[in-house]
């Protein structure tokens, strides 16, 4: 086995490998990498191949002697197949291994939470802890966990069941699917000021991600009386998992509890299309000083909808 650098050549390869992986997503995919305009990372992708044949795949960058995976991503971390003991241990001692020849410091590796695995498989966290790697900051993200057998609404907080309710029987309120990012856009702007955050992507990242990838991106909008006044982007990461990348609403429309709505939407949408998870994304505190500070109170509302904790592992070592 050897470690060989990613080039364009390998684009198909690598993507075919990521899409029937058993632990890969979207965001490990070179067809997502496509959407940063030129130069804006040092991407420095690695592949794990073995007599020609790619067995493991590395999205990251190199930059002064640290490996970090993801760069320009949700997840990163190294995307396996149904990955036995042995070639776990395999696969981190050719890392490290390729790390002291190459000059690199040190590896920061940021996976998926389990429940993006196809089959949970923890042989390479075990096999990376062995050899060294620690454990750096954890991320809290909530999940709810779908199950076609159990009505969605009556999982829901008894006030968030009411609001759902009342918002289904208003006829003035309505849920569509829709390509109007030019309409979302704005409110996601206006919602993220008012903590003082600005958006991950640009109106423009969005459209060209939604160009690229057009089949994993779906833009739940809600409307009041024809006017926008909330919405969920959910980036649909793999078989098992949709992600709510943003969730957002119009605060002078709030009475309407517009966010309460569309996650009904979005988890009766994911059940009916065979999804397992519907992931709500990270709550941290983004303020403190310490970076994995937990939002309290986000992860509260975020369990009105029966949503269970999971965690974003970054594993770590220095060479």
């Amino acid at each position: 086995m050897q470690i060989v650098k990613y080039s364009e050549a390998w684009k198909d390869k690598w993507d075919g490998f990521v899409l029937n992986s058993n632990n890969g997503t979207i965001f490990h995919l070179q067809k997502f990498f496509d959407y940063h305009a030129p130069g804006k990372f040092l991407f420095d992708h690695l592949m794990f191949v073995d007599h020609g044949k790619i067995v493991a795949v590395l999205p990251g960058e190199l930059k002064d002697g640290v490996f970090e995976s993801p760069v320009g991503a949700s997840f990163g971390s190294i995307v396996t197949g149904d990955l036995k003991f042995l070639m776990a241990m395999k696969l981190v001692s050719t890392l490290l291994d390729y790390g002291r020849n190459n000059g690199i410091n040190e590896f920061m590796l940021t996976s998926a939470p389990i429940i993006y695995q196809t089959y949970p498989n923890e042989n390479l966290d075990f096999a990376m802890l062995w050899q060294g790697f620690q454990y750096g900051p954890h991320y809290i993200s909530s999940a709810i966990k779908l199950d076609p057998n159990r009505d969605i609404i009556q999982r829901f907080q008894s006030t968030v069941r009411n609001n759902v309710r009342k918002g289904l029987r208003n006829e003035h309120i309505s849920v569509q699917i829709s390509e109007r990012y030019d309409e979302f856009y704005p409110i996601i702007e206006k919602n993220l000021s008012k903590h003082k955050v600005k958006p991950t992507h640009s109106v423009e990242d969005l459209m060209r991600l939604k160009t690229l990838l057009p089949e994993s991106l779906k833009l739940f909008m809600v409307y009041y009386r024809g006017k926008a006044i909330g919405g969920a982007l959910v980036f649909l990461c793999n078989k098992q998992v949709a992600l709510c990348f943003y969730n957002m609403m119009m605060y002078e429309y709030a009475e309407f509890k517009p966010i309460h709505r569309v996650m009904y939407e979005v988890a009766k949408y994911a059940t009916e299309n065979g999804y397992q998870y519907v992931d709500i994304g990270v709550s941290q505190d983004t303020a403190a000083e310490n970076p994995m500070t937990p939002n309290t109170s986000l992860i509260e509302f975020k369990e009105t909808f029966d949503a269970k904790t999971v965690m974003r592992n970054t594993l770590r070592i220095r060479l």
